[in-house]
């Protein structure tokens, strides 16, 4: 018999793992950034906190804010947390009604205002030119007008029976041009980049241009603009309720409750320093979450990778 040599075979190649990189979403990129902000998602933690109290408490909690059968002016106890005020009523349960009413006001306001703002100063820097001017003019106008503009709507409109969505429809009035103004800016910059050249080449018309192309990319600075209209609105309100042109009985605010307790300060210190607390919580937390999200939105960070 003759011997038969089998050929072995080659060892296979050593295969070298293909390494790949998936770039993140922007959205994504967003998410990481904010999350790095330490400060910012413990301020957006707070303040959902705050909301769960305004909406869910008053649910939860046994006296309404129109209870009055409790003592006068008593302080903090196991059954009254926050006291009590002269006519008997539970501040806790006021100050659920009036966190939850000064909440329903500034968010209102950051719709509507951030909402026809950018659309306003969308316009006014896609088209430049005269319709720019017009525009803007209308804006300086608004932004112009002193606070106490405000008192003479709300005096004129609302005296005797100011509504929480009346006083937003007034602040949203003069919130909206200073938005507008921040927008067109952007709007500036982005109509001269390739893809809305691109978008224009290919037939798409100025509202789809504005809608679909400069809006969305100017999306980070609506968002942070919203915050700070929030914040700057819940002090707003309380300066209005403080000098007696805000939220009106039987219903309350945050800045209701802050007049009623201004001569009481002394006395019954806890009428005036609790819904303030509340008052400062919300501002400074929407602020801070403005903070984040305004870094998050930067541009300018370096692409995360994985």
């Amino acid at each position: 018999m003759s011997d038969t040599t089998v050929a072995a075979k080659p060892p296979a190649p050593q295969t070298v793992q293909e390494i790949t990189t998936r770039q993140r979403t922007q959205f994504e990129l967003v998410v990481r950034r904010f999350l790095r902000h330490k400060l910012a998602v413990g301020s957006l933690v707070l303040f959902l906190l705050i909301v769960l109290f305004a909406f869910v408490g008053p649910l939860l909690w046994k006296y309404d804010y129109t209870y009055i059968d409790g003592p006068s002016y008593s302080p903090p106890s196991m059954d009254y947390p926050l006291g009590t005020d002269q006519a008997g009523h539970d501040l806790l349960g006021q100050s659920m009604r009036g966190t939850q009413q000064s909440l329903k006001i500034s968010l209102l306001v950051a719709l509507i205002a951030t909402t026809f703002g950018a659309l306003w100063g969308a316009v006014a820097g896609f088209y430049r030119g005269w319709l720019d001017g017009v525009l803007m003019r209308i804006a300086d106008v608004i932004l112009t007008l002193p606070s106490i503009a405000i008192a003479v709507a709300l005096a004129v409109n609302f005296r005797g029976g100011a509504s929480w969505w009346g006083l937003a429809l007034v602040l949203s009035f003069l919130a909206w041009a200073g938005i507008s103004r921040v927008v067109r800016g952007v709007v500036l910059s982005l109509r001269e980049q390739e893809f809305i050249e691109a978008a224009k080449a290919m037939g798409a018309s100025d509202l789809r241009i504005i809608l679909r192309h400069l809006l969305p990319n100017a999306l980070g600075t609506i968002i942070v603009a919203a915050t700070v209209t929030i914040a700057t609105t819940i002090l707003a309100e309380t300066a209005l309720s403080f000098i007696g042109f805000g939220v009106q009985r039987p219903d309350t605010s945050l800045g209701l409750l802050i007049n009623d307790a201004k001569l009481s300060v002394q006395d019954q210190p806890w009428l005036f320093y609790f819904p303030g607390l509340f008052i400062i919580l919300i501002a400074l937390t929407v602020n801070f979450v403005g903070d984040g999200l305004r870094d998050a939105f930067d541009p300018r960070q370096t692409l995360v990778r994985r």
